[in-house]
């Protein structure tokens, strides 16, 4: 048998079970993830010459994986970007900046430290860990992320989390650098300076406006410059519009993306502000929704594929290098650093406790630390690979079975105690200023006498 023939009809055949599949094995306490890791893992055990895949031992496999995974997080970064029907503001948004500016700081600093006091690693593979661990996970994060576009349906739990996982896939990568530029240093000096004003502020800076403008160029290509050609009847139900408006948010994001990239910005945090930009124009065109649907489907095909890589992988010996301490380290983030680090950065919120444990308890990992952990291998020297790659995926591994297995009943029970919505003066804002697609504030004049 032709192994790579084999591949094809395996590849096939997830394809097509995928979308039913995701819809059945919840009721299971079952998601998708788990099944094809688990089928995964257990074709590539058996003796049938398929191709080993670990990256800890290859470095062709480390550059494999950091392609794949980076072209998977961009378009989940491209669909959880188009689904937020939200405005932005410091206001609207304001559950979000302490996720990001607390839970994820100290999410990185006591990975790292663990990772250093420990595992005993050298000090750029503790920061490597833990900057490839800190974020949350676009990709794997599907069953707690906010729905497609014009849902009517406010849910701040699952705003949350979507928003948090498109910002911080991007904020990861100045840790990333700060691991890179950590190789061979002995001491801090003036590269700590530099790495912060360019890595840090410099990088931020430029993904940020990157994304904005090419947002805000894609809303007036689409609804401005096309505003005569056919493309202004997307409110119809037309089905030769959903392949040409797909295509025109994928290459406006890519284009995002490059463009980021190579005036040395962040191009993650360039694909999501893009998105979310563009999102914020004419939301009630049914545009939005058929583009996200458009991006979602490339999003299961490529995810189909890397869940059966991530299987692979496992299969092919990466958790070899795994210790009990590794382990704990682990298991550590999921249950002890990532839940208080979130409670922490959302004490201040008016989400109802549920809601705020919720948030600080599902923060998948996934294919985001992969990436990280690729990128981070293919671009310096760093010591102990071994077991850095089987500390990621452990944790990756126990992510995608506790949290498959506990998110749908949180969520449940979360919506049934009430705990989804803010309370309070958040409440009433948001009453006054409507998010929802479709909705604008309208104000009531008066008759004019006759």
């Amino acid at each position: 048998m032709d192994p790579r023939i084999f591949l094809f009809v395996l590849f096939g055949i997830g394809l097509v079970l995928a979308v039913p599949l995701e819809r059945r094995l919840p009721r299971y306490g079952l998601s998708l993830p788990m099944v094809y890791v688990g089928v995964g893992y257990a074709i590539f055990s058996l003796p049938l010459g398929l191709p080993h895949f670990n990256p800890a031992s290859d470095g062709f496999d480390a550059v494999t994986l950091e392609y794949v995974t980076e072209f998977i997080v961009i378009v989940s970064l491209m669909a959880a970007g188009i689904a937020i029907d939200r405005p932005v503001s410091w206001t609207h948004w304001k559950q979000v900046w302490p996720l990001l500016l607390v839970a994820m700081p100290i999410t990185v600093a006591a990975v790292a430290l663990l990772g250093w006091w420990a595992l005993g690693l050298a000090p750029a593979s503790a920061v490597l860990l833990g900057a490839a661990l800190a974020p949350t996970d676009p990709v794997l994060a599907r069953s707690v992320q906010v729905g497609p576009p014009g849902e009517d349906e406010r849910h701040d739990v699952r705003f949350g989390l979507t928003a948090e996982a498109g910002l911080n896939d991007g904020l990861a990568f100045p840790f990333t650098y700060l691991a890179i530029a950590a190789v061979g240093m002995a001491t801090l000096g003036g590269w700590t300076v530099q790495w912060f004003a360019f890595d840090f502020v410099f990088r931020i800076a430029v993904g940020c406006a990157v994304g904005w403008g090419v947002g805000r160029l894609g809303a007036w290509f689409v609804f401005e410059r096309e505003a005569d050609a056919p493309m202004q009847d997307v409110d119809s139900e037309a089905p030769r519009y959903s392949t040409s408006e797909g295509l025109i948010v994928l290459g406006t994001l890519l284009l995002a993306y490059g463009l980021a990239e190579l005036v040395e910005g962040y191009g993650f945090l360039a694909v999501f502000i893009g998105a979310v930009t563009a999102r914020q124009h004419e939301n009630k065109s049914r545009y939005h929704k058929i583009s996200h649907h458009f991006i979602d489907q490339i999003e299961q095909i490529v995810l189909v594929a890397v869940l059966f890589g991530f299987g692979a992988m496992l299969a092919s010996g990466v958790l070899e290098g795994l210790t009990w301490q590794a382990a704990l380290v682990g298991l550590a983030l999921l249950f002890v650093i990532r839940p208080l680090a979130g409670l922490l950065a959302e004490s201040r919120s008016r989400l109802p406790l549920p809601g705020k444990l919720a948030i600080a308890f599902l923060g998948v990992r996934g294919m985001g630390s992969i990436y990280y952990m690729a990128y981070g291998q293919t671009h310096a020297e760093f010591a102990q690979l071994d077991l850095l790659w089987a500390t990621i995926s452990f944790t990756i591994l126990a992510s995608i079975v506790i949290h498959g297995t506990l998110s749908g009943p949180m969520i449940e029970w979360v919506e049934r105690r009430e705990g989804h919505i803010h309370t309070g003066a958040d409440s009433a804002m948001l009453r006054l200023h409507p998010y929802r697609i479709g909705e604008k504030v309208k104000v009531e004049r008066p008759a004019k006498p006759e």
